[in-house]
């Protein structure tokens, strides 16, 4: 009999895997209470940190492994780890033990590592949590390291799928390096660690799914669907024949979309769509283009903040925005402002008071308007990228207009500088606002009004609009594009746009899943931004879409709205 586990599907373009299970046993480790004699403990302390020194060396032989078109939020994963183990917080603690009461080194991490994980518990904030998973992944590398366990479990992946509670962004890589057919895991959301990055490389993925590493056996064939979110086992080989059907049509489907990577999107009703690129690097402007982007509608800028003790300079500034500028040869390119204090933190001193609930407090477009010495430089060096290329301001998570007129009021003031000083910048340049928190889109028609464009951060509006934690692994059911509140508040904000004759964008990962896209383009949305992977899969789709139909399809669906319950309801729906 066919068993079947349920879970979140993560997939770019490929979604179907067909291997054998590579049940990865990475549970807890016991680890038994043990002490080294006094003359062996400086040989423990050296023991220890030699530890730390071959994990960091693995983890920087991992990032030079990263394909150069990956995005660079993957590296970002690796670096975050390898700050974490150059820091001595983590490191000191476990010393003294050995030193002080005579702890074998793993027994003193294994001490360090449950207070710390007591601390973040108690916490209870969203960017805490993120870290205390982090901090396992080290904690993990280094003990396993310690106990000698290192690498063997990654001898031969080719063509497996890989069962795992967890998996590390380190162990991603490796393992797409490796050939993996695709992976599941107990735990994931749609907009965790792990499944950004099976999306990015391309893996078929099904995150979240509760307990599948139990259910299923190392070695069984596994069908992997990553579009309906299922892992098969016990397949008969009609089934097994079925999906191998499917798997190698997707690849064939592929190689078809990269040939046509340069075709226009254009719908068969003769409607013209753009589809942007999301970066976070000038590096990442090459797969952007490969994969036939109209320009960068999302360019991310806190990787200028990240893993340095001081914030970054305008001259810093101006040379990201010039190369990624000059990379689009005439493109254009919407370069989102600072937005961190959430889920993101700097390295160096904290630019925000820890707070309680950081996803509710000060972050984005607030820092800025509260720390405008932070905000200034940034806004300049925007404006002198101008003058190279096409270029727009993206104000992140705003949420009344009295933000705008701040932020205006500052932009205003960089150009009479620049001006008094004669450099060049668009003086026209356009000045755009995000909408990702429901009271903007509520009160989008007077942002329309008030702005050049308006782009909308799906991630953030679900987040708010069903009050969930979106990284929360307990809540991650509860995620969902589709429910009814949710369209309500995209339907008001493409209508503002539409009523004030400003263009309106779409940013969030709901772009990037083109199940989505007949229900956008029936909505009239006309631009969406998203991952570089995900634009041959969504040029397809809008070739084959009939934009006048679909607005029909969407007004009877908006009147029966209230029956939506998911993605599977709202295709009936749409194509009832």
């Amino acid at each position: 009999m066919t068993i079947a586990c349920a879970g979140i599907g993560v997939g770019a373009v490929a979604n179907i895997a067909v291997g054998d299970a590579f049940l990865l046993c990475r549970g807890p480790v016991c680890i038994t209470p043990s002490w080294v004699a006094t003359e062996r403990v400086d040989t423990e302390v050296r023991r220890f940190e030699q530890a730390i020194e071959v994990a960091g060396q693995q983890l920087r032989d991992v990032k030079a492994q990263i394909p150069r078109e990956t995005p660079s939020e993957i590296a970002e994963f690796i670096d975050t780890h390898l700050l974490m183990l150059e820091d001595k917080a983590l490191s000191s603690q476990p010393i003294q033990l050995i030193r002080n009461e005579g702890l074998s080194a793993e027994w003193a991490l294994q001490q360090h590592r449950d207070a710390l994980v007591r601390v973040f518990e108690k916490m209870e904030d969203t960017y805490l949590r993120t870290r205390c998973d982090d901090l396992d992944h080290v904690v993990n590398r280094i003990m396993a390291i310690l106990l000698e366990h290192h690498g063997e479990q990654f001898d031969d992946l080719k063509d497996q799928i890989v069962l795992a509670e967890d998996l590390a962004p380190a162990d991603v890589i490796l393992m797409k390096n490796q050939g993996i057919a695709g992976f599941v895991t107990d735990y994931g959301g749609p907009t965790s660690h792990t499944a950004i990055l099976a999306r990015s490389l391309g893996i078929p993925a099904v995150v979240g799914t509760r307990g599948a590493t139990s259910c299923l056996q190392h070695g069984e064939r596994l069908v992997l669907d990553a579009h309906s979110g299922i892992v098969l086992a016990e397949c008969d080989a009609d089934m097994l024949a079925h999906f191998e059907n499917r798997r190698l049509a997707d690849l064939s489907r592929i190689d078809e979309l990269r040939r046509r990577s340069t075709e226009a999107t254009v719908t068969d009703d003769g409607v013209v769509l753009q589809l942007f690129a999301n970066i976070e690097l000038a590096d990442d402007v090459g797969a952007a283009q490969s994969n036939g982007a109209q320009g960068v509608g999302l360019y991310r800028t806190e990787f200028l903040y990240m893993n340095r003790q001081t914030p970054p300079s305008e001259e810093e500034h101006f040379e990201a925005y010039r190369a990624v500028v000059d990379g689009l040869q005439g493109k254009p390119v919407t370069i989102r402002t600072l937005d961190l204090g959430a889920d993101k933190q700097p390295g160096g001193p904290p630019l925000t008071p820890v707070s309680s609930n950081p996803a509710l407090g000060l972050r984005a477009i607030r820092l800025c308007l509260k720390e405008p010495e932070l905000f200034y430089p940034q806004i300049r060096a925007i404006l002198r990228a101008s003058a190279f290329g096409p270029v727009r301001i993206l104000l992140p998570m705003l949420t009344s207009i009295w933000e705008i007129e701040q932020a205006e009021r500052l932009i205003a003031q960089a150009m009479h500088h620049l001006d008094t000083e004669g450099v060049a910048y668009d003086r026209d340049i356009p000045i755009g606002g995000m909408i990702e928190v429901p009271a903007a889109a509520l009160h989008a028609r007077a942002f329309a009004e008030r702005l050049d464009f308006l782009s909308i951060g799906t991630n953030d509006l679900i987040q708010y609009t069903l009050a969930i934690d979106r990284v929360d692994d307990e809540l991650n059911y509860l995620y969902d594009p589709a429910h009814p509140a949710v369209l309500r508040l995209i339907a008001a904000v493409i209508t503002a746009g539409q009523k004030a004759g400003v263009p309106v964008s779409m940013c969030g990962e709901m772009a990037s899943d083109a199940r989505y896209i007949p229900l956008l383009v029936g909505m009239g949305l006309r631009e969406f931004s998203m991952q570089p992977a995900a634009l041959l899969d969504a040029r397809d789709r809008v070739q084959n879409l009939n934009a006048g139909d679909l607005t029909e399809r969407v007004c009877r669906l908006f009147d029966n709205l209230d029956q939506v319950d998911g993605i599977d309801v709202l295709t009936q729906l749409l194509n009832g």
